[in-house]
């Protein structure tokens, strides 16, 4: 007679999220320490939600917020001296937040609308987001920039942004919205401000809110041409910085070198570098295919012997392990690619500052960008050809960086017109 195999009894509800947190926290790299602190901080805001016949999916922030104190006062009982709670709460908040992400997909969870007209100031901003997404294509950082923006112009008309009022509205409402959004700002930021309004005035025309087109009243400062173009770094500070960035072999190090020494050699724009994926680098063809974010098109450039070495070295030694194809991670978990170009600005800042380079302009990985182009010119390549690495569509583009390199071009003799003497 075959003995009986006992089954494992089901998990519980609570079990179950445990488990999908731990599994979470294993993919994500997180450390062995965190595996057990998250699942322990997590167990006790359920079992707080079982005493208080509360369910994970419909708990409140304020719900956390009165277990959070409830769990403060007990540890001012066991303990003496403990940090203020607004910055104890954080030993709970990391794995509650992440938990709760889990299962609700975003948290905190958006309040319902209190109104109808904030009902309706959602529906104008959802239909608009559609519209950027879908006929637009923007990307989401995008959108979430001009509907942010857009929000906040509706909420800034107050009772007034009803379908009689936006029927109605005039220059007068966009001047004094710009006017209170853009005070103290530098002349590039108002600048994107008025393109965001612009576009959103634009879409409530299209989709007949206003009953006149006011697109071209909003109007921005006037931006000269190619003021916003930073100082190069001269080739001995670019050269300073991969020095020092090289001799720290630490994962983060690695990956830094890696980063930098393609911006340098090829002048890539930020996002071009953060997007760049495992399957981009033809090891056997020596090839670097870039997607180049501003202009959607791509080019394939020769994998040239140190940004290759650096970028093998990466992936071999700094690289996580993870599910993700982008070629650069954060290396502390969670191991993710990085959201936006933007967070170069840290890297190229602290490499910079690590080397004992003080740029005259920004510092960020647009400096590389514009050093590159620089140095190709004073090499005498032809501007179609900078264009080409730098993945312009347009000659006008590569031109603005002709401003970096006054003193080249001043060496450059030009054929007078006849019978006019020098």
């Amino acid at each position: 007679m075959s003995e009986e195999v006992p089954m494992s009894a089901p998990l519980s509800t609570d079990q179950m999220l445990i488990e999908k947190l731990l599994a979470h926290l294993r993919a994500e790299g997180y450390s062995l320490r965190i595996q057990q602190w998250y699942p322990a901080r997590v167990r006790q805001l359920l079992d707080y939600c079982n005493r208080n016949g509360l369910s994970i999916e419909t708990v409140h922030p304020e719900h956390v917020m009165r277990f959070l104190r409830g769990q403060y006062r007990l540890s001012r009982k066991r303990y003496s001296e403990l940090p203020p709670f607004q910055k104890w709460r954080h030993r709970y908040t990391g794995a509650i937040n992440m938990m709760l992400r889990l299962v609700h997909g975003a948290w905190p969870v958006p309040d319902p609308p209190h109104t109808a007209l904030e009902a309706f100031h959602r529906d104008i901003v959802k239909d608009y987001d559609t519209w950027l997404r879908d006929l637009r294509g923007l990307h989401p950082l995008t959108r979430a920039k001009r509907t942010r923006h857009a929000l906040q112009f509706l909420t800034s008309l107050g009772q007034r942004a009803d379908q009689q009022g936006l029927a109605d509205l005039s220059v007068r409402d966009l001047d004094a919205y710009l006017k209170q959004c853009c005070d103290g700002l530098r002349r590039g930021s108002i600048e994107d401000r008025t393109v965001c309004l612009r576009d959103f005035v634009r879409h409530l025309w299209r989709t007949g809110r206003t009953a006149i087109d006011l697109t071209g009243t909003v109007i921005g400062p006037h931006i000269y041409e190619h003021e916003d173009i930073p100082v190069a770094l001269r080739p001995e500070e670019v050269q300073r910085v991969l020095e020092v960035t090289r001799k720290d072999l630490s994962p983060v190090g690695l990956r830094d070198y890696a980063i930098l020494i393609l911006l340098s050699t090829y002048g890539l724009r930020a996002a071009e570098v953060v997007n760049l994926r495992l399957d981009d680098i033809d090891w056997r063809r020596d090839v670097l295919r870039v997607r180049h974010s501003k202009t959607g098109t791509s080019s394939e450039l020769p994998l040239l012997r140190d940004p290759g070495e650096a970028v093998l070295r990466y992936v071999e030694k700094a690289r996580p392990s993870s599910v993700h194809r982008e070629v650069f991670l954060r290396i502390q978990a969670p191991h993710r690619p990085f959201k936006s170009g933007s967070i170069l600005n840290c890297v190229t800042s602290t490499r910079l500052r690590a080397a004992g380079v003080t740029p005259q302009g920004r510092k960020g990985p647009h400096a590389f960008r514009h050093a590159r182009a620089v140095s190709l010119l004073r090499s005498g390549v032809p501007l179609k050809i900078i264009g080409d690495i730098l993945g312009h569509t347009s000659a006008a583009a590569t031109a603005e960086y002709l401003k970096l390199a006054t003193e080249d071009l001043r060496t450059i003799g030009l054929d007078l017109p006849g019978g006019i003497l020098p």
